[in-house]
């Protein structure tokens, strides 16, 4: 498990809730002045999770103002950028002289060594923060320091990227071994620069080896989104990527973990149909019609597959997971089965 603080202000006496927290903002991101109207009634659940230096945070809180001073800037300053995705709620950055609105689905951003005040919306609010150091960015700090305080989405092209991957982590930090987190780390760096340099415009300024990890998540997230069309192979991959076949396969290589294109593309298709299986409401589908669903345009080439990953027809699997009353089973799985990157289960969150 990734390591991981929580707090959920439920847990203090009400007078409490505010000044606690503060506090620990100020100890674990940067000093900070925070008000807000509802300090005697104050709400927040808050998430710490540290991938490595880079710290990435769940938030919802009653509404409040952030303020950065020169002066908490002169007696403390952690060198770092801050981007938010703000998942509901409103907020309005005042960075000098200008004033951004950002809403849902947008990202906020600001720079430790530079002023602001960042004030949400009269409703309570969600973000997913993101912590880090401007030295892990593989992108010049000057120019990172230009994107802040610009508007950016979360819902088209490396936006939604990194929008998908915030969430995987936040949502399923349990299922990560602590030894994960400096991965994610090098991951979550690379995409905040693919997307920092987007908006500049400025893609030669990142490392070669951050434009081919950024490509390869861009090109997995496409297949997951996708693999159910029938038409979906290597060749149409690679033209909807404008890139050579060659060059596909050279991607995947690169990643040195065995996994080629046609079997990520496999993989994702026999994941989705063992569910689809494995579904209740699902019973009376035939199996030659989940298998076209997701992708398979021949039954018998399903069913091969599917017993070369699970070690059992699509048939028996389906009727030892699916007893006569309708009440799902365990079934031990074969060692070589795909695995879903959203099937892991959570345990419950702990108050704190």
């Amino acid at each position: 498990m990734l390591p991981e603080t929580i707090f959920r202000s439920s847990a203090l006496e009400p007078a409490d809730r505010f000044g606690t927290w503060r506090d620990i903002m100020t100890e674990t991101h940067a000093p900070m002045d925070l008000r807000s109207e509802h300090e005697a009634e104050f709400w927040v659940n808050q998430r710490n999770i540290a991938l490595g230096d880079v710290t990435v945070y769940p938030l919802e809180c009653f509404p409040l103002t952030f303020r950065r001073t020169p002066k908490l800037i002169s007696k403390s300053d952690p060198e770092a950028f801050h981007i938010s995705l703000v998942k509901r709620g409103t907020g309005m950055l005042r960075l000098g002289k200008e004033t951004l609105v950002h809403g849902a689905f947008d990202y906020h951003t600001s720079d430790t060594s530079r002023s602001f005040e960042l004030s949400s919306g009269p409703d309570p609010f969600e973000i997913i923060g993101v912590e880090i150091p401007k030295a892990a960015l593989p992108m010049p700090p000057r120019a990172a320091a230009k994107v802040i305080g610009r508007r950016i989405s979360a819902r088209t092209g490396i936006g939604s990227l990194l929008a998908t991957f915030l969430t995987q982590v936040t949502e399923e930090s349990s299922t990560y071994q602590e030894g994960d987190g400096a991965r994610l780390s090098t991951v979550l760096a690379d995409l905040v620069a693919s997307l920092f340099a987007g908006v500049l415009d400025a893609d030669r300024s990142l490392p070669p080896e951050t434009h081919r990890r950024t490509s390869l998540l861009r090109i997995k997230s496409f297949i997951h989104n996708n693999s159910d069309s029938s038409e979906l192979d290597v060749a149409a991959i690679a033209a909807a990527h404008h890139i050579s076949v060659s060059y596909l396969h050279r991607l995947f290589q690169q990643e040195g973990k065995g996994m080629t294109v046609a079997g990520f593309l496999l993989e994702q298709r026999l994941t989705r149909a063992r569910q689809d299986l494995s579904d209740p409401l699902r019973q009376d589908v035939p199996v030659h019609a989940i298998a076209a669903r997701r992708g398979f345009s021949h039954a018998a080439a399903f069913s091969r597959a599917f017993k070369n990953a699970y070690g059992i027809p699509p048939t028996d699997f389906r009727r030892q997971v699916i007893p006569p009353t309708g009440t799902p089973c365990a079934l031990p799985l074969h060692p070589s089965a795909p695995v879903a990157p959203t099937a892991a289960s959570r345990p419950a969150i702990r108050e704190g």
